[in-house]
């Protein structure tokens, strides 16, 4: 057997999908979203479980624990409540770790993380238990993927200092990821725009925003948008074909959240595109709802950046 690995939170396998590309073994994984799990299984296996972590523990010994727990605390596009119950998650890694006597434990999340509460406690409890603990900041951008993502590793290890991958290839624009996609893909679907969003679609030129929209045709606006002003510059936005993405959030296909409209089309981003967006390949099948399956693409680790982590960690173990 090789290296192996257990996925905890897994999503609907993102950060799986690129350890096994890193060709480690996935032998567990733990999710609380049930659709995300029937992901995980079409895609990556059946050896996913059902539940929340603090109901479960590793069906063994692995190498590597990796789990990217909630981020919605942390996060600066989220309400970063400091008392949002799911911060108290990740400080269930070290229990996993022990148990499965893992050599190395890489926990992803957004690089506010890294100065919460949480995150201490956390880097405590691992150095307790005989890890060395280390800190990555990476840019999804700098390793092949179409998006300015910047995501915190910690790495804790039992097998000495293991330094971040060195960026890849650069990422590619947007025209570019969402060329040639199969208009047969059932992903490739967005949400029927109302007749208003569709007028203020029509409005927006190529590269605009919800200024055109205010400047163009202010009987479409609401008023809290007179009120507001020109805050928030980026929702109701077309995507620069020629550039990376901004972030994409789980909400991409929700117009009033970002800079998520086709660069040329009278309309949101659709699911593939999405997915395109974060790496995924057009193989993935994903079932269920829109907003599900946005918020599994929008919520995951790239797959090319969770690849070059996978990369380097095997390095360390080899």
């Amino acid at each position: 057997m090789g290296l192996t690995a257990i996925d905890m939170f897994s999503g609907a396998g993102l950060l799986s999908a690129g350890f096994r590309r890193a060709r480690f073994e996935l032998l567990q994984a733990v999710e609380l979203d049930r659709e995300a799990v029937d992901t995980y299984r079409l895609n990556i296996g059946e050896i996913v479980v059902l539940g929340s972590v603090r109901e479960h523990q590793p069906v063994g010994l692995c190498d590597v624990i990796v789990a990217g727990p909630p981020c919605q605390g942390f996060s600066t596009l989220g309400r970063r409540d400091p008392t949002d119950e799911r911060n108290e998650l990740s400080l269930e890694v070290p229990r996993w770790a022990q148990v499965a006597n893992a050599k190395v434990v890489v926990v992803e999340n957004v690089p506010p993380f890294l100065q919460s509460a949480q995150w201490k406690r956390l880097a405590t409890a691992l150095e307790a238990l005989s890890y060395s603990v280390e800190t990555w900041e990476l840019d999804a951008l700098d390793f092949g993927v179409p998006q300015r993502r910047r995501r915190a590793f910690t790495v804790a290890s039992r097998v000495g200092e293991i330094g971040p991958p060195e960026p890849t290839t650069p990422g590619v624009t947007v025209a570019e990821a969402l060329a040639d996609i199969d208009p047969g893909d059932p992903l490739h679907r967005w949400p029927t725009p109302s007749r208003e969003a569709l007028e203020r679609m029509k409005v927006i030129p190529a590269k605009g925003d919800k200024r055109d929209i205010i400047r163009l045709a202010p009987e479409l606006c609401p008023p809290s948008w007179a009120r507001m002003g020109c805050q928030a510059t980026d929702v109701w936005g077309r995507m620069d074909p020629d550039a990376p993405a901004n972030t994409l959030r789980c909400t991409f296909q929700n117009p009033s959240k970002g800079r998520y409209l086709h660069p040329t089309e009278h309309r949101t981003l659709s699911l593939r595109e999405g997915a395109r967006l974060q790496g995924i390949p057009d193989s993935w099948q994903m079932v269920h709802r829109h907003y599900p399956i946005a918020r599994q693409i929008g919520n995951g680790v790239p797959v090319p950046l969770a690849e070059a982590v996978g990369r380097r960690v095997a390095e360390a173990l080899s």
